[in-house]
């Protein structure tokens, strides 16, 4: 089996292929929501009071502490109103944000800014919110090798881009859909009569796809560990259990009594209090459905300026361009 479909850590350049083609289309949903369902800034009512000529500076800015997130899709939304928009970049994807920090420089009308504005602010929020939230959890695994990841749990319409979001904070992607992995669960292994069965059957039907059973008891777990299952998840796990379940599979690697290591995965349950104590055991992963389930979003804002900010020292610019010249930026 390939290991760039195996090993979760790959799923990030197949996560980034996918956000070329779903970035655009989000957000010119997005835009037509605020605009009568149209990609038209003349709709924007209200903006119509500035003459179209009228051109000013904006700053993006933070009024919290965070991780920055949602470059592209900023972009995006003033490359589709207006490609002549310029943007000036002060922050990079996966960046600490300080309380007042400046995120960006916009020029361009009046009236199309003001269009953009919320649209842009949403995405930007949102994402930056996510991967604050995932950082925190990382921070908490310092120094072990225990990586975190995300669900399928996440708001409707949302999943690359929150799944892109918690890369940013620091954590991996669990499958992004029901096509990249196989992961069976309760109700597969009761329709199919047996954990071996689920497996076996997985294998002949697709050979090259990682296959992950979740269990729910040290029963449950024995029976998938000898299996040729790639990852097993031991669901809502007492500690004591998780430990014995590490101490179960690592016993039988070292005496050969099974031909691979299958990775585990912890989920249920796992809050902040909760998630060191658990990797400590030894644990491969830990799915957390929070991260992108209960989003918070980052308190930014857009506000006007007479002129370009001239107390930004030049060093800090990482980028001055029309947003048209480089559609996706830098990840």
């Amino acid at each position: 089996m390939p290991e760039s479909l195996k090993n979760i850590d790959m799923r990030r350049e197949l996560l980034l292929k996918r956000l070329k083609y779903d970035i655009p289309n989000r957000v010119t949903q997005a835009l037509k929501e605020d605009l009568g369902g149209q990609v038209n800034p003349q709709m924007d009512i209200t903006s119509q009071l500035f003459p179209k000529n009228q051109h000013i500076f904006a700053e993006i800015i933070t009024r919290e502490n965070g991780i920055f997130c949602g470059k592209a899709w900023l972009e995006e939304v003033f490359i589709q109103l207006d490609p002549k928009i310029t943007i000036t970049w002060l922050v990079k994807e996966g960046d600490l944000l300080k309380t007042h920090q400046i995120l960006c420089q916009l020029f361009g009308p009046v009236s199309t800014l003001l269009s953009g504005e919320r649209t842009a602010l949403n995405f930007v929020q949102t994402l930056s919110g996510v991967a604050s939230k995932v950082n925190d959890y990382v921070r908490l695994l310092s120094g072990l090798k225990t990586k975190l990841l995300d669900t399928r749990k996440t708001l409707p319409g949302l999943r690359t881009a929150l799944k892109y979001a918690v890369l940013c904070g620091g954590g991996h992607n669990h499958r992004l859909g029901l096509d990249d992995a196989f992961l069976i669960k309760e109700n597969h292994i009761i329709a199919l009569g047996s954990i071996k069965n689920a497996v076996n059957n997985a294998k002949a039907l697709n050979p090259t796809l990682p296959i992950e059973v979740e269990v729910e008891s040290l029963d449950e777990f024995k029976q998938a560990l000898s299996t040729q299952a790639d990852i097993i998840m031991l669901d809502n796990f007492p500690l004591l259990m998780m430990q014995q379940a590490v101490e179960i599979r690592d016993k039988a690697v070292m005496q050969n009594a099974i031909q691979h290591r299958p990775l585990l995965e912890v989920s249920g349950n796992v809050t902040q209090k909760t998630l060191r104590s658990y990797a400590e055991t030894g644990i491969d992963y830990i799915s957390v459905g929070d991260l992108t389930k209960n989003v918070q979003a980052l308190d930014l804002s857009m506000r006007f300026c007479d002129s370009r900010n001239e107390d930004i020292d030049a060093s800090e610019r990482l980028k001055t361009q029309s947003v048209s010249e480089d559609k996706w930026g830098s990840n």
